[in-house]
């Protein structure tokens, strides 16, 4: 019976134990914007991410003749914004701008999408810059970030893929294909998997 009971007893602590670790991640993802030297690495990763992010799926394209200009030659932008473009999690644009070296074919539900993950990112990078940053958090590094944010960038270029595959004379096997619907998701869930993680090599109390 005792050993029955201290059974119990631990799988009640689990509940508590995970409801405790989200917290302590919370509180550390928004501490970690508070501090200078964190906000600065969370800015500098989220701009750069969402960059290239963009990129990948044919959003921007970089044009050293591009002026300054925009152009929306949608009627009616609000129902045009929710209409798929070829690709998993990708959606028609709206309007076009020229930002001096960059031509942006603006699709704001791509940019939201491509904003959340760079946030992500961002906060990942930040809280292992702060992990590394404290001596008793050694060992973790920032690739753990890194290495989950990978998948969005690949399934950024899902709708290229297979022209790409054409153009090199690859016969891409509808498997393969398959895959790039779920990197997206894959990508965000690793990403919440890995801030977990090294948020919990972070004391709380220290941001």
């Amino acid at each position: 019976m005792s050993g029955t009971t201290a059974g119990r007893t631990r799988l009640r602590a689990v509940p508590k134990a995970a409801k405790q670790r989200l917290r302590d991640t919370g509180r550390v993802s928004v501490g970690v914007l508070g501090r200078r030297d964190s906000l600065a690495v969370f800015l500098a990763v989220t701009a750069s991410y969402l960059f290239a992010y963009l990129y990948a799926i044919t959003d921007i394209a970089i044009d050293t003749s591009a002026g300054f200009s925009y152009d929306m030659p949608v009627a009616d932008p609000l129902a045009r914004m929710f209409e798929p473009s070829p690709g998993q999690f990708s959606y028609e644009a709206i309007a076009f701008v020229e930002l001096g070296v960059v031509n942006w074919v603006f699709s704001p539900l791509n940019t939201a999408i491509g904003l959340g993950i760079a946030t992500l990112v961002g906060v990942n990078f930040a809280v292992s810059y702060l992990a590394i940053s404290q001596p008793a958090s050694c060992g973790i590094g920032a690739g753990s970030g890194l290495l989950a944010s990978v998948p969005a960038l690949l399934a950024g270029g899902a709708c290229c893929g297979p022209v790409v595959a054409i153009a090199l004379g690859i016969q891409v096997s509808s498997t393969l294909l398959t895959v790039y619907s779920w990197l997206l998701p894959a990508s965000v869930g690793l990403l919440l998997v890995s801030l977990v993680y090294v948020a919990g090599k972070v004391d709380p109390t220290a941001v």
